[in-house]
Parts: C-alpha cells; structure tokens; sequence
C-alpha cells in the first residue's frame, strides 16, 4: 500500500479473535482508499476489500459492529468496525487537542 497523496493515511490493526491477524488500510478524508487483510478466509475478505473501496468510515461501522463469525463474538467484519471506531476516536481526540 502507497501512500502516495499527504491526506491519505496508512493504519494497521492487530485482530483479536479472528482468522486474519492484521488488517492494512489506507484512509483519505473518512474514506477507504485501499484495504488488504493477512490470513483469514481469502475469498471473503476479498470482497469485503472491493466493498469497502470508497465507503466512508461511518458507513463500514454502522453495517459490521456486531457481525459474529459461527459461534464466535467476532468475526473480520466486526474486528474492522472495532479498527475504524478506534481510528475515528484517536482522529477526534487529536482534532480535541490541536
């Protein structure tokens, strides 16, 4: 992932409970620009990553908060809405500070 403009911004996410262990995205103005997963079930998240391409943040946490995976309490979807709700409170806190 290249962060090629200033304003697009790179975070990496550290999942808990899920198959994919890290999760990868490049943010511009509250929007998705690029999304990779690593591990998990490659056919979905690869869907998801073309869901989620040019999706607001809002929107990704309002549509995964809350999916499970089977027996599970969380699942990739839910562990990239926790992503984006930390993302998003760090963003206000720093915007809070300056």
């Amino acid at each position: 992932m290249n962060n090629t403009e200033n304003k697009t911004e790179i975070i990496e996410y550290k999942t808990s409970g899920t198959c994919c262990k890290m999760m990868q995205l490049a943010i511009c103005d509250g929007i998705i620009q690029e999304a990779e997963f690593m591990g998990g079930c490659q056919g979905n998240l690869q869907g998801i990553k073309q869901l989620l391409k040019g999706m607001h943040i809002d929107e990704v946490i309002k549509r995964f908060s809350g999916i499970n995976c089977g027996e599970n309490p969380t699942s990739c979807p839910d562990q990239l809405a926790l992503c984006l709700t930390q993302y998003k409170a760090k963003k206000e806190q720093s915007a809070v500070k300056n």
